[in-house]
C-alpha cells in the first residue's frame, strides 16, 4: 500500500529542481560568466560538512568538549537554502528588507514542505529554522561553511577570469566574511586559501596556480545512440 502522499514527493522535487536553474545573485551582479547555480553552491557545501572534525568547536561559544554533530551538518547544508528554489537569491541589493526577506523565505518553505508527509515535513522545516535561528553549534558551523564555500568559489573565478584591469575584482566577497570564520578547521581551510589567493595575485605571478586534475565538462566525441 502507498503512503498518503507518496504522490506529492515528484512535485516537491520538480520545484527542487530550479536549484540547479536559479544562479547565484553575486556572481551575477559581478559579471561572472556562466556563474554557478544554487544547487552547486549547497552541493560543494555538504561535502565540506562531510569533511568536519566531528571533535571540533567554535571558539569559545560553547562548552568544551561537545560534539559537533557532522550528519545533521551536512542536513542543515542541503536545506540552508532550499527555499531559493521558489523566492531565488535574494541579497541586500535586491532592494528586499531583511524581515521581507525571513518572510518570503520562510512561505516558500512552509508551500514546498506541505507537499511531503508531515514527519519529514516538519524534519526539514526545523533544519531550516535551526539555519535561521544561528543558535547551535551544527548551524553556526554550515554558517562557515556558507561563508568559506563562497570564497572559495569567487577565488576560482579569479582564477578562471583572470582581468587585468582589476585582478582582486572579486575582493568585496573576502572582506565581507574577514574575521567571522569560528570553527577551528574551517579557519585552517580559510588560510590556505589566502595563500593561494596571495600567490596568484603576486606581481611575480605570470600564470594562474595549478589546480587538481579534473574536467570542468564532458567533451562527447559522438552523438548518444
Amino acid at each position: 500500500m502507498a503512503l498518503k502522499d507518496d504522490g506529492n514527493v515528484l512535485d516537491f522535487m520538480l520545484i527542487l529542481g530550479n536549484l540547479k536553474k536559479n544562479k547565484r545573485t553575486g556572481w551575477i551582479l559581478r559579471g561572472v560568466p556562466a556563474p554557478e547555480s544554487v544547487a552547486d553552491h549547497m552541493y560543494r557545501m555538504a561535502i565540506l560538512a562531510m569533511l568536519l572534525d566531528e571533535k571540533a568547536s567554535l571558539d569559545q561559544s560553547v562548552p568544551e568538549g561537545h560534539p559537533l554533530d557532522k550528519n545533521r551538518c551536512i542536513k542543515v547544508a542541503l536545506v540552508h537554502d532550499m527555499c531559493e528554489a521558489v523566492v531565488g537569491d535574494i541579497t541586500p541589493y535586491c532592494g528586499v528588507s531583511v524581515e521581507d526577506k525571513h518572510c518570503q523565505e520562510k512561505a516558500a518553505m512552509i508551500d514546498m514542505c506541505e507537499k511531503l508527509q508531515k514527519n519529514l515535513a516538519d524534519e526539514i522545516l526545523e533544519l531550516y529554522e535551526e539555519y535561521e535561528n544561528q543558535e547551535t553549534l551544527e548551524a553556526q558551523t554550515v554558517k562557515d561553511l556558507d561563508r568559506f564555500e563562497m570564497i572559495l568559489q569567487a577565488y576560482e573565478y579569479e582564477v578562471e577570469h583572470r582581468r587585468e584591469d582589476k585582478p582582486q575584482y572579486l575582493e568585496e566577497f573576502f572582506e565581507s566574511t574577514k574575521g567571522k570564520f569560528k570553527n577551528p578547521q574551517v579557519q585552517g581551510w580559510v588560510r590556505r586559501l589566502y595563500e593561494l589567493r596571495q600567490v596568484l595575485h603576486s606581481p611575480s605571478s605570470k600564470s594562474p596556480p595549478a589546480v587538481p586534475a579534473g574536467s570542468a565538462g564532458n567533451s562527447p566525441t559522438s552523438s548518444p545512440t
